[in-house]
C-alpha cells in the first residue's frame, strides 16, 4: 500500500510511518516548508498557502491511502487568540486543501483524518461514543471543523475516517513526557477535583488501531481510546503505583487557571470527557492495552 502521511514529525507521525514501513507499505510524507527531514521519501506542501507542489501533486494522485495528522500542538503554549487561531486554521485548512486535491483526483484514496474527543466538550459522567453530538467550546468547534473538512472529500465519493483521539500515553512525548519528571520525583498528583473522566490510549494500540482502519477501509467516526475511560484521579494513582512513588500532589483548578488561563484550563485539563471504542470493538478490533494500569505500563516501557 502506498500511504501519504502528514503530521509525520510528531508523535503519532514518527510512530505510525516506522510501522506502515516496518510491515513493507510505502511511506510518503507531505512536508511543510522547514519540516524536519525525514526518513521516508517527502513531497512538498504548503497548507497556509493553500499550495501543493506539482511534483507532490503527480504523486498523490497513485496513493492508496492518506493520513492526515497536521495540526499545531494545543497544549505548548498559552491560548492567545493568535495561538488559538493557529490551532484551528493548522487543522482546518490542511484538511480542506488535502481533501480537495484527493476529489479532484477521482476519490481514489481512502481519507483517515484525525480528530479528537475534544469533538465531544465537557461532559461530566456521560459516556460517549461514535453516535454522542458534539460539545461546546473552543476545541469543540475546532474538531467539529476539522472533521466537517474532511467530509468534505465525502461529498465528492471518498472514504473517510474520522479518528477522535484522546490522550496517548507515552513516556517519549505528549502529555505524560511533560508530567512524568514530576512524578518521578514524587510531586505528581490530580489536577484540579480529579473527578473528571480522561480516555487514555497506549501509543502502540492507536497506531494498531489506525492502521486496522486502514486495512479495513473503515469510514465514519472511530473514537482512538482503550475500552476503559478513567478519572485523572486514576489515572494519577496508576502512575503513581507504576513508578513506585507517591502521587499525593494537587494541583488546584484556581492555581492551573492562573498559570494556563481560563479557557485553556478548563478545556484540555479540567474537562471530562468519558469516551468509548464502541464502533471498534464491533469492527472487530483487538486492544493490547485495554485496562488503565496496562496502558499505562506500556507507556513506561
Amino acid at each position: 500500500m502506498r500511504v501519504g502521511l502528514t503530521g509525520a514529525s510528531g508523535l503519532l507521525g514518527r510512530a505510525l510511518g516506522a510501522a506502515l514501513a516496518d510491515r513493507g507499505d510505502e511511506v510518503v510524507v507531505l512536508a511543510r516548508p522547514g519540516s524536519a527531514p525525514s526518513a521516508h521519501p517527502t513531497l512538498d506542501w504548503d497548507p497556509a498557502r493553500g499550495a501543493i507542489a506539482p511534483e507532490a501533486a503527480r504523486r498523490l494522485g497513485a496513493l492508496d491511502a492518506v493520513v492526515n495528522l497536521a495540526g499545531a500542538g494545543i497544549g505548548e503554549r498559552r491560548w492567545s487568540l493568535a495561538r488559538r487561531r493557529e490551532i484551528r486554521d493548522s487543522r482546518v485548512s490542511a484538511t480542506r486543501l488535502l481533501a480537495e486535491f484527493l476529489a479532484r483526483e477521482g476519490a481514489r484514496a481512502h481519507l483517515v483524518s484525525a480528530s479528537a474527543v475534544g469533538y465531544y466538550g465537557s461532559r461530566a459522567d456521560e459516556v460517549l461514543d461514535e453516535a454522542s453530538g458534539p460539545g461546546e467550546g473552543f476545541l469543540a468547534d475546532v474538531c467539529v471543523a476539522w472533521e466537517d473538512a474532511a467530509q468534505g472529500y465525502a461529498v465528492a465519493g471518498g472514504d473517510v475516517a474520522v479518528v477522535r483521539t484522546g490522550i496517548v500515553l507515552d513516556a517519549r512525548g505528549g502529555a505524560l513526557a511533560r508530567q512524568l519528571p514530576l512524578f518521578r520525583l514524587g510531586l505528581g498528583g490530580r489536577l484540579g477535583p480529579g473527578t473528571q473522566w480522561v480516555s487514555p490510549i497506549s501509543l502502540r494500540d492507536h497506531v494498531r488501531a489506525t492502521l486496522f482502519a486502514l486495512d479495513h477501509r473503515l469510514t465514519g467516526a472511530l473514537n482512538l481510546v482503550a475500552p476503559s475511560p478513567a478519572t485523572n484521579g486514576e489515572l494519577t494513582r496508576a502512575l503513581a503505583r507504576a513508578l513506585g512513588r507517591p502521587g499525593l500532589v494537587t494541583a488546584p483548578a484556581f492555581a492551573l487557571r492562573l498559570a494556563l488561563g481560563r479557557q485553556m484550563a478548563d478545556e484540555l485539563l479540567l474537562s471530562s470527557q468519558r469516551a468509548v471504542p464502541a464502533r471498534l470493538v464491533a469492527a472487530g478490533f483487538a486492544f493490547e492495552h485495554p485496562a488503565l494500569d496496562a496502558v499505562v505500563r506500556a507507556a513506561l516501557d
